[in-house]
């Protein structure tokens, strides 16, 4: 076996950044240095003497590391691998896909001297035909690459959007509806899906009209497939729902075989987890977030009445906090909420930790988790980020006073109010363009005061105290609630107002409802008709006097809703906030220095 380095391998490798079965290389040998772990992979640079390319692993790979038979110093023989671009950088690594190691640790790094290459112990470099090389990568490949030469498979970390041919082999791990759309182009539909390789790594594919048509009935839950002849493209964060840098369009030209007779593998879940107290940004995005927390507390199973189809749906809230000593509820749907949630219920006394894939975050209770049908819970997995979290908790965390990240949302740009100074516009800006919200609602950021509310509105309604929709009335028995189909003996009164706003550029009716309200106002509902049910009702108006003129910060969605068949535009605020007159002094300076550059 020789323990020389090939001259010149990376030149070789530039030259060929992604080869497939038919090409012809000369043997590729290189020397290993700087290996270290990164996730469950393992980082390098190669080195053939003259030049050094930074590289990864296959995650495939990492048990020949493990098993000592890959050693920093050491060499390995490149068997296949795809050369590829470092984002935002001019620089290139090197993604060995299959390899096996040549020589254990050498006693230095290989270095040129001279024309030659110098290397303890010096050994000639054995020179070998195209067809003994062949023959050599025939031997060493799997089963099923003998059968078929011609499949080269990418691992989907090393595709991009330049790119020619290229082949994946990947589980389908979720399936959307097909989703039909009607726009000045015409009508289509689409579907979507995600994908995951043995590595753990997720990618979006979309289709559309005849694609989507021709491949909605081949993809099936879990099956393995390889994918062919799609294109890239630079993924859209507004829409993205996988953690990965682009997402894949197949056409009808695309190609989608299913993996039989083969070995399954099974992806590995990876997570990319938000702490608690950085959630604000994602609050109402399509983007799906990964947490982990520890479990403070599991509720009993509730059913709620789903509005689509008046079906009835179990829920169950847990509450988990992290080290960011923050606190956030998340809501588990269906199986997750009766069979795991029975689970997490049944050892809160241990507060387990849980590993949480793919949540929707909502502005609910300010804000709050939410599971979708892709949802994955791990509970007490075997992760260094799992023993981190059990470490402080134990330590430091238990005896930690911890607070909601939705109550008191500031908008510091560390505690998840983020978004509190996103899109930062005027009321004017606002109302002057009546287009806004048509398609969709769009979300904006203002500081404004109450400057009028009619005192003689409906500013609150009777509401069930379970679900917080309207109930009526029934005379001698209660109050009914139409969503529970229930009677209760009482009932609980929630904000809905509708209030004018100014600032420096006009004002605007806003609507205002629930919690925000009553920060608003200063009371809750209960308290105010109270107020307003004493004899001259003074207090009443000095209450709402009070509310007014007072700055806030306000995060608010733009709407476009239709009244006697006119559309007209609705703000609705979703969040308040005091002003913090430090960071908002920050943020108008940011300002000031934008408008002269």
């Amino acid at each position: 076996m020789t323990k020389s380095v090939t001259p010149d391998a990376i030149s070789v490798i530039m030259s060929n950044p992604s080869p497939d079965s038919f090409t012809v290389l000369p043997e590729i040998v290189l020397q290993v240095l700087d290996l270290k772990p990164a996730g469950n992979r393992y980082t390098f640079n190669v080195n053939d003497g003259k030049r050094k390319l930074k590289a990864i692993l296959q995650a495939s790979l990492s048990s020949e590391v493990i098993n000592g038979n890959i050693q920093n110093l050491g060499l390995i023989r490149v068997i296949d691998y795809t050369l590829n671009d470092i984002p935002n950088k001019n620089e290139k690594y090197l993604i060995v896909i299959k390899c096996e190691a040549v020589s254990p640790a050498l006693e230095a790094e290989v270095k040129t001297e001279g024309a030659g290459i110098f290397l303890k112990p010096k050994q000639e470099v054995v020179t070998k035909s195209a067809a003994q090389i062949i023959y050599e990568q025939n031997r060493n490949s799997a089963p099923t690459a003998r059968t078929s030469m011609t499949r080269r498979v990418h691992p989907l970390a090393s595709l991009n959007p330049y790119q020619g041919n290229w082949t994946i082999k990947v589980r389908l791990t979720s399936k959307g509806n097909m989703r039909h759309y009607k726009n000045a182009r015409g009508e289509g539909c689409v579907f979507n899906v995600e994908l995951t390789d043995e590595d753990g790594t997720q990618i979006q594919a979309t289709m559309f009209n005849e694609a989507a048509r021709k491949f909605f009935g081949v993809f099936e839950m879990g099956k393995v497939y390889y994918i062919s002849k799609g294109t890239l493209k630079v993924a859209n964060k507004q829409f993205k729902t996988v953690q990965n840098d682009y997402e894949m369009t197949l056409n009808e030209n695309s190609q989608v075989e299913e993996a039989v007779n083969e070995a399954a593998f099974i992806p590995e879940t990876k997570f990319n987890f938000v702490p608690i107290d950085q959630l604000g940004p994602y609050v109402n995005q399509k983007e799906l977030i990964d947490v982990i927390g520890v479990v403070q507390s599991v509720s009993p199973t509730m059913s709620i009445r789903r509005k689509i189809d008046n079906e009835s749906i179990p829920k169950r809230d847990i509450t988990i906090a992290d080290d960011t000593k923050k606190t956030v509820v998340v809501s588990l749907w269906n199986v997750l909420a009766t069979d795991l949630g029975q689970k997490l219920l049944d050892m809160a006394d241990e507060s387990p930790v849980v590993a949480i894939k793919s949540l929707r975050v909502s502005d609910f209770q300010g804000v709050s988790l939410s599971t979708v049908n892709k949802s994955i819970i791990e509970v007490n997995p075997n992760s260094p980020d799992s023993e981190k979290l059990k470490s402080w908790f134990q330590s430091e965390g238990k005896e930690t006073n911890m607070e909601s990240i939705g109550s008191n949302l500031s908008p510091s740009m560390k505690n998840g109010g983020r978004s509190m100074y996103a899109d930062r516009v005027t009321l004017n800006q606002i109302t002057s363009n009546s287009s806004l919200g048509e398609e969709k609602p769009v979300w904006y950021s203002i500081r404004a005061c109450m400057s009028m509310i009619r005192s003689d509105q409906a500013m609150y309604y009777q509401a069930c105290k379970t679900c917080y929709k309207k109930v009526t009335e029934d005379a001698g028995s209660g109050y009914w609630c139409q969503a529970c189909q229930k009677n209760e003996s009482d009932c609980s009164l929630r904000y809905i107002l509708s209030a004018k706003f100014s600032d420096a550029s006009g004002g605007a009716w806003l609507s205002v409802f629930s919690d925000e309200a009553e920060k608003l106002i200063g009371c809750s509902a209960t308290e105010l008709h109270n107020l307003k049910s004493q004899d001259d009702g003074s207090e009443y108006q000095t209450q709402l006097k009070k509310a007014t003129w007072v700055p806030y910060l306000f995060r608010v969605m733009v709407a476009q809703k239709e009244y006697n068949n006119e559309k007209k535009q609705r703000i609705t605020v979703k969040y308040i906030a005091p002003v913090d007159f430090v960071a908002e002094s920050k943020f108008l300076l940011e300002e000031i220095s934008t408008m002269k550059a």
